[in-house]
Order: C-alpha cells, then sequence, then structure tokens
C-alpha cells in the first residue's frame, strides 16, 4: 500500500473496528478472541483490499462472517481434540490403575465387605441387588416381600448399612 492506501486504511480501521468486534464479540462470546479475529479481519484489509473503499462495510461483513466460521470450526476440532485426549488419559488410568488407585479399591471392597456381613441377609440382599440395578418388583420377588415395601426396606438396610460404617468411612450425602 503506498501512502495514501495507509491513511486511507487507517481511516478505514478507526471507523470500522469498534463495530467489527462488537460483532465479533456478539458471535462468539469471548472478548479476546475476538479481539485476535477483528486484527485478523483488519490484517487481510491491509494485505488484500477491495477495489473499492468506500464499500468497504460489506467486504468486511463477508471477511468476518468467514473467519468467525473458521474459527468455529478450529475451536470444534480443538474441543474434539482435547475431549479424545482426556478420554484416552481415562481409558488408560481404568486399564492400567496405578497401584495405589489399585490398593484404595481393594481397600474399600474389603470395607463394604465387613459392613454387609453385618447386616442379615435380606438387608445385604435388598442393597446388593439394588445395586446390581434391579428394579423393586424383581427385588420384592426375589426376597419374596410385598413389592409396596421394597422401597423402606432398602431404605431402611441403607440407613443399617452407614450405622455399620466405620466412623472414618461415613460421608456426609
Amino acid at each position: 500500500m503506498e501512502i495514501d492506501g495507509i491513511t486511507r486504511f487507517q481511516t478505514v480501521f478507526r471507523e470500522h473496528y469498534p463495530a467489527v468486534l462488537r460483532k465479533i464479540v456478539g458471535l462468539i462470546g469471548d472478548r479476546e478472541a475476538a479481539e485476535d479475529l477483528t486484527q485478523e479481519v483488519f490484517l487481510r484489509l491491509y494485505r488484500n483490499p477491495p477495489e473499492d473503499l468506500d464499500r468497504v462495510g460489506a467486504w468486511l461483513h463477508r471477511v468476518m462472517t468467514r473467519i468467525v466460521y473458521d474459527h468455529y470450526r478450529s475451536s470444534g476440532r480443538n474441543h474434539e481434540l482435547i475431549d479424545r485426549q482426556k478420554n484416552k488419559v481415562l481409558a488408560e488410568e481404568r486399564v492400567y490403575p496405578s497401584n495405589e488407585d489399585t490398593l484404595i479399591r481393594s481397600w474399600e471392597r474389603d470395607v463394604v465387605r465387613q459392613v454387609l456381613g453385618k447386616l442379615s441377609d435380606r438387608d445385604r440382599q435388598a442393597l446388593l441387588l439394588k445395586q446390581k440395578g434391579y428394579s423393586h418388583a424383581e427385588i420384592a420377588e426375589a426376597l419374596k416381600v410385598n413389592p409396596q415395601i421394597v422401597g423402606t426396606l432398602l431404605m431402611r438396610a441403607a440407613k443399617r448399612f452407614k450405622q455399620n460404617m466405620p466412623d472414618e468411612e461415613v460421608m456426609d450425602s
């Protein structure tokens, strides 16, 4: 751009920058990212200005639309990549748990087994069936009780379970 072109660019920049920024902030909701995208719009204007700078508003709008669209596409891909990486790490943790995690899970299972051992057969079976996803009707059938009392039976069994948990293991729910 020659000197006259630079002066014209500066005028267009000062005139349109606030509106372009405001529109991009409205579209993406992130002011910091919007400022970067607005700079990209004006960088493109500087590098490849339209032939008629008097009609620059429509040109800026088209470029802004493309840049915001590209931003959404790339940020969507970035979120997908981040999600895939998180899922991979979580899967590896499940497949290869740390020794500490393995020890803690083993200890927790032992505590639960001990507490279940202190319960009556009916309470223990009710809680185990519920934990395995059985419905109240299925639990009633397995325990040979009236289906209408299963909710109360489970609630009382859970209360007795909590009462038998070692004090340091009981968490507020």
